[in-house]
């Protein structure tokens, strides 16, 4: 099943327990949607929300039904750490380069 991120501003500042009723919400609105867990920025002002669902429409359509504010909606792949060690060395990503957009601890 393809997952979607759905990333979402308020005016106002969420809490995290009206988060996860909101995605539970959407979930029960259309069919073949699943909510897999949700992030709420520091600042409570924006939502980062994983489903997954047969189409971005079928999320796009439960936000609508449930009246959330707008959303970007993004069609995503998953790597977790388990994944990850299991590919070959020759199959992994090459790290990233210094410089390119992630910042270097030190």
């Amino acid at each position: 099943m393809p997952l979607f991120l759905v990333e979402r501003a308020y005016a106002e500042q969420m809490e995290l327990a009206d988060l996860g009723l909101g995605a539970l919400d959407a979930e029960d609105v259309e069919e073949g949607l699943r909510w897999v867990f949700s992030f709420l920025s520091a600042d409570q002002r924006k939502s980062y929300c994983l489903f997954e669902a047969p189409t971005a429409e079928v999320v796009r359509a439960a936000a609508r039904r449930s009246g959330l504010p707008e959303a970007v909606v993004v069609e995503v792949d998953r790597v977790d750490r388990v994944l990850a060690e299991t590919l070959p060395a020759g199959d992994r990503p090459a790290p990233p380069t210094p410089g390119a957009g992630m910042p270097l601890r030190t």
